[in-house]
């Protein structure tokens, strides 16, 4: 990608400064399955002015949030303190896979009755009234 570009863009995988601080600063942690790549300050240190140790991710693409999924965004937020790499975890049965936030896109979910959802509207159900004037 041109520099130019990573320069002037943030929404678009790391910016220069991010890429040169995750250079001199970062370790890398590890990297989930849709590519994003996350780090933490390297050797742990704990930053002066957080009072805890810097965490960050760089996506692969579109820097959505998201796109983090929940054993990743637990250690981000420091829910938990050993990311998901290091940890022998397997998904509960009823747990359903990540999926990103649809919203502003053709595949948003569109409740029955939302005026974006395809057909007709249905008819209301018989329990609202309109308001008429008197006069």
């Amino acid at each position: 990608m041109s520099y130019i570009v990573r320069f002037f863009t943030w929404w678009n995988r790391a910016t220069l400064s991010t890429g040169l601080w995750t250079m001199l600063y970062g370790e890398r942690v590890g990297e989930d399955e849709f590519g994003n790549v996350y780090y933490r300050r390297r050797g742990g240190k704990i930053d002066s002015a957080l009072g805890f140790e810097r965490r960050w991710v760089i996506y692969n693409g579109y820097c959505e949030g998201s796109a983090t999924p929940p054993g990743w965004y637990g250690w981000l937020h420091h829910t938990v303190d050993t990311p998901p790499t290091d940890e022998t975890y397997r998904p509960r049965g009823w747990e359903l896979p990540h999926q990103a936030n649809l919203t502003g896109t053709p595949q948003a979910y569109r409740p029955p009755g939302s005026q974006l959802a395809l057909g007709e509207r249905p008819p209301a159900g018989g329990d609202y009234a309109p308001w008429r004037p008197e006069g």
